[in-house]
């Protein structure tokens, strides 16, 4: 088990240095001058050269390469080009707003795909798991954004009984910030809920057809009593590597779910630092989101072997 941790982490550890190559090249490569941006069209040349070595974009690719991803373990991505201010403190500021996001989203996505998706598949030839599956088909239909929209029209605009955007951090109001909250990320989780919820039917309707399964019920355990004990697990390696598929897809979708309720995470900074041309800053939000993508398939390959001892003894 050591061994395949290890050689996960080695993976992980070269994807790391492979997607950082990836951003710095994709962004060197975009057309535009950073300092022609800052200054406007009437720039002087000199004043160019001069704001073009305090941005550091007059040094060769490699060297600005260098100077950058040696500077990310120490949170230290530059200077932002358009207010001059560190870029660091602001995406660790960001981040935590994403994260409470991403989340509450994970924990309602599960609290909805985890009972429905086992109901759906202990019942799938009765009429109330057709309707559970018909309504998670329907749920993966619908994009966030627009989950988003439908619930500010029903619950803050017709029932009033939650606030239609905005953002209060915890510390400054808990009871505020929760009901801020509600919305984005149930529209967020609403969505991932439904995908989960057919992922977890299938795993479980594998498992029920499973030998071990009937083997158990022939020894006197009931249906439910059988599945609890014997076959979630089971039927949990599989959805553990679709839940890191979909934190993966909160991530991005975080992005549009964000502007929707103006809610000031990675996904608003993103937008904002896109819209000014401000590519360091763009940079180094792309980083640390490829980076929580790595890291999320980096821990579902790990429980993996903690998930499934079978692995353990083939590896």
């Amino acid at each position: 088990m050591l061994v395949e941790v290890l050689k996960r982490t080695l993976v992980f550890m070269v994807g790391l240095v492979l997607a950082s190559v990836a951003v710095f090249g994709f962004m060197a490569v975009l057309p535009g001058d950073p300092a022609q941006v800052a200054l406007g069209v009437n720039a002087t040349p000199e004043a160019l050269a001069a704001t073009r070595a305090r941005f550091g974009t007059d040094r060769p690719l490699a060297v600005q390469y260098l100077s950058w991803v040696t500077g990310l373990p120490a949170g230290r991505f530059g200077i932002s080009y358009l207010t001059g201010a560190p870029i660091g403190p602001q995406i660790a500021d960001r981040l935590q707003v994403t994260l409470w996001l991403v989340a509450t989203g994970t924990i309602i996505a599960l609290l909805i795909a985890v009972p429905l998706g086992v109901w759906a598949a202990a019942r799938h030839r009765r009429v109330s798991g057709t309707i559970v599956s018909c309504l998670s088909q329907v749920g993966v239909a619908v994009p966030a954004f627009l989950a988003g929209i439908l619930l500010i029209s029903v619950f803050a605009v017709r029932l009033k009984w939650l606030p239609s955007g905005g953002w209060t951090p915890p510390a400054q109001g808990v009871g505020r910030f929760a009901r801020q909250l509600i919305l984005p990320a149930g529209s967020l989780g609403l969505v991932q809920g439904a995908v989960l919820t057919r992922y977890v039917r299938s795993a479980v309707l594998d498992v029920l057809r499973e030998d071990y399964l009937r083997t158990a019920r022939a020894k006197g355990l009931g249906p439910y009593r059988a599945l609890a004990r014997h076959g979630l697990r089971n039927a949990a390696v599989a959805v553990v590597t679709v839940l890191g598929l979909q934190l993966a897809t909160l991530l991005i979708g975080a992005v549009v779910v964000e502007r929707v309720f103006v809610v000031p995470g990675l996904g608003s900074l993103l937008l904002d630092g896109t819209g000014n041309r401000d590519l360091l800053l763009v940079q180094g939000v792309v980083m640390v989101l490829v980076v929580a993508v790595l890291a999320v398939n980096y821990l579902v390959d790990v429980g993996y072997t903690v998930l499934d001892p079978r692995l353990r003894r083939l590896r």
